[in-house]
């Protein structure tokens, strides 16, 4: 059955037997339908030609005078409305779909993108300023605008599903994780020659799953619109991201396709790497390197369009208070000294190490495999007596083999992991009992390590701040050592350790198990120190083993000092001990460089010493000086490396680049952009979808309508259990709310009370979808009746308020056609005039005003009953309202436009009738 009337986006029609509204995406034949009383989830897909009833135009259902409720009644209902909008009217297509409030600062990449017709943009903020919200703020826009259908994420393998949690949770984009393990699962039942990529709309893929010569093609062929690529450093940095780098370019070789690259690392000190990167967004960007003022203007104005790089300062220039965390670093340093068979076994160690090197004589291959070998054990030896006897009892299964000097150094891998094994002993040498046997009595008195010792004393006084802390170390041995004489020691906490030893899914479970925890303690190896965000649970970092890369110190105190830190102050520790010459040697030569130079420059710049041979000469200076000392030909080893001719080199190139890093970023785009220009607009989108307050009013009303137990909190809140929800409340939830929780209107948890939580969600589309059913059971305490009257002091004559659902169609120049966009308002007219007295905000007021003298039943039906009578009179007045809030909402999407000087025209119509969702009446008190 076929009919020649059309219908636009936003109009209601029946079929099989109850009212949708159209959506966009519906043609004349298929059409895409949301039940009119019910949720975005029972979406429906129907052919006009296979209905047998057919499809027909239908009307929104006007009030009666059968059931005249209360004014608790009708606040509920209106709240119930406006948490309902998914939709939003407002020039921020996002705002009611995300779950969280940005910050002013973020929104800035999103507006960069608003101007460029493809979204192509270098998101390079320093660790921890939040490049998650930021895509995903720009994903959300595209996506509701319908400007995208699909989108990707590609990244390391260990951070697939912190992006998988982060675009379901803060986003409500229902992502699907793409790694070896769930493919196999995703691609069954599909249809042949069908993809994965194709048939789910969002996904988050592991780069190592689809870097292969075998999936690049396939991946590249299937990529949306639009792709996210995290940790983008790592697909340019070094020889091993080749596959990455040629899978990436091929993907940026679509120039229709959306890119976001996003790393906290643009530069690393390598040109080549870097124009490399440029290039992925415009391919005229590649010779782009050294100097940002002295690149050609034009391309610099256009690279300064599509690069939005900030540090802290930049942020805090803002007047982004309270954006982050105060970073306190712990002083004095958690220091030890060794003494006993602690020193005897560290002077032994290293008169080994010396000794191995002499012995390689002039051979350059034996040399190597000495110097990295030796160098290995001694990290082991300051590391833990553990790692040191694992170090020594474990011989490498080929003699022969290159020792990894990367791994060594504390070099990135290209998958952001850390190798936190214990390296095998590269030697045939036998000489080992005596340091064998001393290492053996050491880790045989775990409670007598001077290195655990000063760390559980600086430890006490931070806990009993209330401070949660997290100790990294450099290897698994060490990791479990340190967590055994914790757990001893502090017997109220929860004290877990994380290493390598685990897969990705396995840590990420024992950290996010320990928030039912108050006391905790986490000990890990850098295999937590990248990527994953721990800021809800720890404030505190402990630097157990010093990293011989500064970047890795960054990294490991922006887990916890980030966006979204619930703690006003972090701390941070450095462990290392007085009289052990390797901390001594990266402390002097490494580490307080790197803190003299970001004090200088306020920039953070990566050690340019990639091939690591200044670290190298030191450390062979060491052991000179070692040498020396035992042969008696000099004093015991001093700490000055100024001597050694790299260290100065090195020094000036690093003030030099962080010089250039400074003045770079000084040029481009997102310094003249201002977001107290846009911040309005976006609190006025936020203000009609509902702000946290009314939500909590809106949830303890719900609640309690509905009998379910809950104890609202001092201070703000909500507690309830999980358990006792009801079906029809639980059957409606995407993320089910389990056990006993804690709801809190603002925060960075996972029970953040926003309008997108799935009890929020829940409780309004079971009251709205119960209200409107005219076939619902009039007893059941989830139907509220859309009429009411009361007396209140608020008004001088009787004055009939209308609660208005309105449709507007918003046309732009895209290709996405004319989306839907849905908003909640209110009109008020008093007696029997025909215009309003107050529209929007000071209408709904009055809806708001206590309820005073009782009036009997009798009078309340007669009023409601005069004033549905004046409907068709007033409903010129109610039409031109939508069209003043249309003509309302072009100049929002103008501004924001002007804004960020976009370009192109935006039409917003109004779908007419509007829907008169309540009439309340509102009589004067009697004298």
């Amino acid at each position: 059955m076929t009919t020649d009337i059309n219908f636009a986006p936003g109009e209601l029609v029946r079929a099989r037997g109850r009212e949708w509204v159209v959506l966009p995406g519906s043609s004349d034949d298929i059409m895409s339908l949301r039940p009119l009383a019910g949720s975005e989830r029972e979406l429906q897909v129907l052919s006009r030609s296979l209905e047998i009833d057919g499809i027909t135009s239908a009307t929104f259902k006007l009030p009666t005078a059968d059931r005249v409720g209360p004014q608790d009644e009708a606040l509920l209902l209106r709240d119930a409305f406006q948490m309902s909008l998914r939709r939003g009217a407002g020039p921020f297509r996002s705002a009611g779909r995300i779950s969280f409030e940005p910050r002013s600062y973020q929104l800035v990449p999103m507006m960069m993108g608003l101007k460029l017709d493809v979204v192509r943009l270098l998101i390079a903020d320093d660790v921890g300023i939040g490049k998650t919200i930021e895509a995903g703020l720009i994903a959300r826009e595209l996506y509701d605008r319908g400007e995208i259908e699909r989108l990707s994420v590609l990244c390391p393998p260990h951070l697939v599903k912190q992006w998988v949690d982060q675009l379901r949770t803060k986003f409500h984009l229902p992502a699907v994780a793409v790694t070896p393990s769930s493919a196999s699962r995703l691609e069954r039942g599909l249809p042949i020659n069908d993809s994965i990529f194709r048939a789910h709309s969002i996904t988050v893929v592991s780069l190592d799953y689809v870097k292969s010569d075998a999936r690049r093609d396939h991946y590249a062929e299937y990529c949306p619109e639009l792709c996210i690529v995290d940790e983008a450093h790592t697909c340019v940095a070094s020889e091993d991201s080749h596959q990455r780098y040629r899978l990436v370019e091929r993907i940026a070789a679509k120039v229709d396709r959306h890119l976001l690259l996003l790393t906290a690392t643009p530069h690393s000190g390598d040109d080549v790497a870097y124009s490399k990167l440029l290039g992925l967004i415009d391919p005229s960007f590649r010779n782009l390197i050294g100097d940002a003022e002295r690149w050609n203007p034009e391309l610099r104005d256009r690279l300064a369009e599509r690069y939005v790089q900030r540090r802290r300062v930049d942020i805090e220039a803002w007047n982004e208070a309270g954006a982050f965390p105060k970073h306190e670093v712990a002083v004095p340093d958690a220091t030890y000294k060794l003494a006993g068979d602690h020193e005897a076994f560290l002077e032994l160690a290293l008169d080994y190490c010396t000794a191995t090197v002499e012995r390689a004589g002039s051979d350059e291959k034996h040399q190597r495999l000495a110097f990295w070998g030796t160098l290995a054990l001694m990290r082991c030896v300051g590391s833990s007596p553990a790692a040191a006897l694992h170090a020594l009892t474990t011989r490498s299964a080929n003699m022969g083999d290159e020792p990894d000097s990367s791994s060594v150094l504390d070099n990135f891998d290209a998958d952001g992991e850390n190798n936190d094994v214990e390296p095998s002993l590269i030697t045939d040498d036998t000489d080992l009992a005596a340091l064998i046997s001393l290492a053996q009595t050491l880790v045989a008195q775990p409670g007598k390590d001077p290195k655990v010792m000063a760390l559980i004393k600086r430890l006490r006084p931070m806990i009993a701040e209330g401070f949660k802390p997290i100790i990294f170390c450099r290897y698994i041995s060490t990791a479990k050592w340190v967590r055994d004489a914790l757990a001893k020691e502090f017997k109220k906490h929860r004290v877990e350790v994380v290493t390598g030893e685990l897969a990705s899914d396995d840590r990420r479970a024992i950290v996010d198990d320990m928030a039912s925890d108050e006391a905790r303690i986490l000990v890990a190896t850098d295999c937590l120190s990248e990527g994953i965000d721990l800021q809800e649970l720890f404030d505190a970092v402990v630097h157990y083993d010093l990293s011989w890369n500064p970047t890795r110190h960054q990294q490991r105190n922006g887990r916890v000092d980030r966006f979204g830190q619930l703690s006003k102050i972090v701390r941070s520790l450095l462990v290392y001990g007085e009289n052990n010459p390797v901390d001594g040697a990266v402390l002097e030569v490494i580490l307080r460089k790197a803190e003299k130079i970001q004090k200088a420059t306020g920039v953070p710049v990566p050690l340019p010493d990639d091939d690591r041979k200044v670290t190298q000469a030191v450390l062979k200076a060491l052991l000179l000086r070692r040498k020396n000392v035992r042969d008696g030909r000099g004093r015991q080893m001093s700490l000055d490396f100024d001597d050694v001719p790299l260290v100065k080199e090195m020094e000036q190139k690093w003030l030099d680049a962080a010089e250039r890093e400074r003045a770079n970023r000084t040029v481009f785009a997102q310094r003249s952009l201002r977001p107290e220009d846009v911040r309005p607009e976006w609190e006025r989108t936020r203000g009609i979808l509902g702000r946290p307050e009314e939500i909590e009013t809106f949830v303890r009303r719900g609640l309690a309508r509905l009998n379910i137990p809950h104890v609202q909190l001092d201070g703000g809140g909500i507690r309830l259990d999980g358990a006792r929800l009801p079906s029809t409340i639980v059957d409606r939830m995407d993320i089910p709310v389990t056990g006993t929780v804690r709801l809190i209107p603002a925060g960075g948890t996972t029970d953040h009370l926003h309008r997108t939580h799935p009890l929020v969600s829940a409780l309004a589309d079971l009251l709205i979808e119960r209200s409107l059913d005219t076939m619902a059971d009039p007893d059941d305490p989830s139907i509220l009746p859309r009429s009411g009257a009361w007396t209140t002091s608020v008004v001088k004559r009787i004055t009939t308020v209308l609660l208005l659902r309105i449709r507007h169609q918003i046309a732009t120049q895209s290709e996405s056609g004319l989306l839907l966009a849905e908003e909640t308002d209110a009109i008020a007219f008093e007696g029997a005039n025909d215009f309003p007295s107050l529209l929007g905000v000071e209408a709904n007021v009055l809806l708001s005003g206590i309820a005073t003298q009782e009036t009997s039943m009798a009078a309340k039906v007669r009023e409601v009953r005069t004033a549905l009578s004046r409907i068709d009179v007033w409903r010129g007045a109610i039409e031109e309202r939508a069209l003043d809030r249309s003509r309302a909402l072009v100049e929002d999407h103008r501004r924001i436009r002007d804004a960020v000087k976009g370009r192109g025209r935006i039409d917003v119509f109004p779908v007419l009738p509007v829907d008169i969702i309540g009439l309340f009446v509102l009589m004067p008190e009697l004298d």
